[in-house]
């Protein structure tokens, strides 16, 4: 879901040299990630594009991975069937009230020229998991859309 509201912003805080972060939370992202569940709280029976790329449910299994000490990153999408396969490099950030920013980067663009992406809640942040939690509208009201994400060894 493309959050029109933030994009300003988001191309502030992740255009700059030194971004503002929860370096704590930030290093706990480092490694590699499986997105194991995709749970809607409220409608669950909405069809949710995420990310612009294709049905949340098409990113169960997704392999993410989070390098801290350069904020950047890979998303793979695997599912097969009528979900996309695709791998695509991320720039990402920690903000200070718990916010995980990231925008797709394409292979010899700077971070600093791409003025669109996603903002999501961290919560549950152990060392072997997290959630991220996004909104979603479906008649007229607000629900929680939360990515499960589990470290792979």
């Amino acid at each position: 879901m493309k959050k029109l509201i933030l994009l300003s912003f988001i191309g502030l805080s992740m255009a700059s040299c030194k971004p503002t972060m929860d370096k704590k939370s930030q290093y706990g992202f480092k490694g590699n990630w499986t997105l194991t569940e995709v749970s809607r709280i409220g409608d669950k029976y909405a069809k949710v594009t995420s990310f612009e790329i294709a049905d949340a449910d098409c990113f169960k299994g997704s392999q993410w991975k989070f390098v801290s000490n350069n904020n950047s990153g890979t998303i793979a999408l695997t599912q097969g069937g009528s979900c996309p396969a695709l791998e695509e490099n991320i720039k990402w950030v920690i903000t200070p009230n718990g916010d995980f920013e990231f925008k797709f980067v394409d292979q010899g663009t700077k971070a600093k020229k791409v003025t669109t992406g996603f903002r999501l809640k961290v919560k549950n942040q152990t060392a072997t998991s997290f959630d991220l939690v996004d909104q979603f509208y479906a008649g007229g009201k607000a629900y929680d859309l939360t990515y499960h994400f589990v470290k792979n060894n």
